[in-house]
């Protein structure tokens, strides 16, 4: 069984990441050339001639992005399809399609949504080359923490359920939630290496682009294995949902 939803994650993977691509090429590619241009404008006022392109920009906005999504999609889609191998029946008497969406949306607020308020996405020509392996480190700790607290704060609500109710269980699990990822924030260091003079409507647009990129794949993923993985588990209620649509 946990052969059969490896491979339907790998096949969700592969859905997430085409539109993905799609996303990204509408909104977030547009962005990156405005940054690009600043960047290019910056070097020609210093008479900097920069370096050579080893990939030329229209492979990078287009093999190499679609390449890059549909990677990250099967290599996410695999490890999705495990832990939901996992979670399936642990989390409560959810089905597969609803197990595969909160899966899907508690790994889009604690990977995507809860790291980016403290380290936003940037455009490529943002930041300086010297500090890429520190912020890599602290935007990796920033996802560690806000899984461990989502992780927690889930342990929290399955004690607190039965005394508090439900209901008062998961307000008190999301406000330890909220206080832990706060105290985080307050401790990590803050980076800013923005140019001065760069375009705040660039990188505003940018950083929401970057998020509608996540959002696009985890909904994909979440919605796509939950349809493939009811079919296995639950071969009944995929016929049920199935029957309007035949009639």
């Amino acid at each position: 069984m946990a052969r059969t939803l490896l491979v339907r994650g790998l096949i969700a993977g592969v859905l997430a990441g085409v539109l993905a691509f799609v996303f990204a090429k509408i909104f977030g590619e547009p962005q990156i050339d405005k940054a690009i241009a600043f960047e290019e404008m910056l070097a020609a006022a210093a008479g900097d001639p920069g370096e050579p392109e080893v990939v030329s920009r229209g492979v990078q906005s287009t093999l190499g992005l679609f390449t890059g999504t549909v990677v990250m999609g099967i290599a996410l889609g695999s490890i999705y399809a495990i832990v939901f191998a996992w979670a399936y029946g642990r989390i409560g008497a959810l089905g597969a399609r609803a197990t595969a969406a909160l899966l899907a949306l508690a790994a889009f607020l604690a990977i995507t949504l809860v790291p980016s308020t403290k380290y936003p996405a940037n455009p490529p020509t943002v930041g300086n080359p010297d500090t890429i392996d520190r912020r890599t480190l602290l935007f990796f700790a920033m996802i560690a923490i806000s899984v461990l607290a989502l992780l927690a704060a889930w342990r929290l609500w399955q004690q607190l359920a039965p005394r508090l109710g439900a209901w008062n269980g998961a307000i008190v699990a999301a406000i330890v939630f909220v206080a832990v990822i706060a105290v985080a924030e307050l401790i990590l260091p803050t980076v800013q290496e923005t140019p001065r003079g760069f375009p705040a409507d660039v990188l505003w647009h940018f950083r929401v682009a970057s998020i509608g990129i996540n959002a696009t794949l985890w909904a994909a993923l979440g919605l796509g294995f939950g349809a493939l993985a009811e079919r296995v588990l639950e071969p009944s209620a995929a016929r049920r949902a199935a029957a309007p649509a035949r009639a």
